[in-house]
């Protein structure tokens, strides 16, 4: 090979590199951030739990307005939605599991936790090994559609939440906010990346975006004798805020004081999108809860976040059903239990691709 060749090759390379490099920016908090150990995991503000309150007996008892095809199993919830004077601006569209299409008042669409199809692979794989299935597909943007996205919004890393050929199809226009040290998660391609600590703040367009803690863990790779990632990863929750109106999102989590503590840094949430799903397990119920809210757990949630209106999620007929006794229990267990509530915080069910303005 002579020179010149080798040099367009070195050239051909470098360029290659540079186009495949992700541009990540990292924002850490100044005081009052994620802590991590001495080993470099992070952990949760907080460790021992009170629970504010246990749903006993008649959690599950069939609920008039979801009706089911059998017993708790392929559902539609059919009643209507109470009516709200938020006038927040935000068009919100739930696809399915933790997944959310939103149009911000500015109009800008915004996407969290998108994952439209199976887990990643092998993941998917080793799942239906386990006794695990294919979900059901929920109606999913286009490809046009995806192209408009400005803004994706990662909890953390955990398959049902975070799929990087979903990161592909959305494509390079978006910018991409995670948790700190979640980026090199993401495929190389271009994408911009901004990693962010609890309690800090950016901008996106006329946006501000506030990513803010959750009571959870994180986790991606396990070889056995070889390789873990558990906790080296953080995982967070967000809000987005517009002109004081403020749209807040938990991700995965279960319940803890760090709900009042986010309350009393940013105040009120005119908009709470909350789980209610995942925290039952014959053998491992206690850890399920620990790290998953049961639906009681997300009412008390509410209250501490002065929410002024809750849309649930985690439920349906696209859910995977992990630590749940089926795809719309843990939706009758909350309408079972909301009436007992003691803030009768406006509560919006919607039916995967169902839209609502708020």
């Amino acid at each position: 090979m002579n020179h010149p060749s080798i040099c367009l090759l070195l050239i051909s390379c470098s360029l290659l590199v540079a186009c495949s490099s992700n541009d990540v920016t990292r924002i850490e908090a100044e005081q009052a951030g994620a802590t991590q150990t001495d080993q470099g995991r992070y952990r949760n503000a907080y460790r021992d739990i009170e629970y504010p309150d246990n749903c006993e007996a008649d959690c599950y008892l069939p609920h008039p307005l979801v009706e089911c095809q059998q017993p708790g199993e392929n559902c539609q919830y059919t009643g209507d939605n109470p009516t709200t004077n938020l006038n927040a601006g935000f068009e919100i569209t739930w696809l399915g599991h933790a997944s959310f299409k939103i149009q911000s008042p500015d109009g800008q669409q915004l996407l969290f936790d998108p994952v439209s199809q199976q887990f990643d692979w092998p993941v998917n794989w080793a799942f239906r090994l386990s006794d695990g299935f294919n979900r059901n597909t929920p109606q999913w943007p286009d490809s046009e559609q995806l192209q408009d996205t400005a803004g994706v919004f990662y909890s953390h890393l955990h398959y049902d939440h975070f799929n990087k050929a979903d990161v592909r199809r959305i494509g390079t226009e978006a910018e991409f906010f995670v948790p700190l040290d979640m980026a090199s998660n993401l495929p190389r391609g271009g994408y911009r990346i901004t990693e962010m600590d609890w309690y800090t703040q950016t901008s996106l367009g006329p946006l501000t975006v506030h990513a803010v803690p959750a009571h959870h863990f994180n986790s991606r790779v396990w070889v056995p004798f070889l390789y873990e990632d558990e906790n080296r990863a953080l995982w967070s929750g967000w809000i987005i805020e517009y002109e004081g109106k403020k749209l807040f999102f938990a991700g995965d989590t279960g319940y803890s004081p760090h709900f009042k503590d986010i309350q009393q840094r940013y105040g009120d949430m005119d908009i709470c999108l909350l789980p209610i799903a995942s925290y039952h397990h014959e053998e491992h119920g206690n850890w399920y809860r620990y790290v998953h809210t049961t639906p009681e757990d997300t009412l008390a949630a509410a209250e501490d976040l002065q929410c002024k209106s809750i849309i649930p999620w985690g439920y349906g007929n696209a859910s995977w059903k992990m630590g749940d006794h089926s795809s719309h229990s843990a939706l009758i267990r909350l309408l079972n239990v909301y009436p007992d509530s003691s803030r009768q915080i406006p509560l919006l069910i919607l039916n995967e691709g169902e839209t609502v303005k708020l």
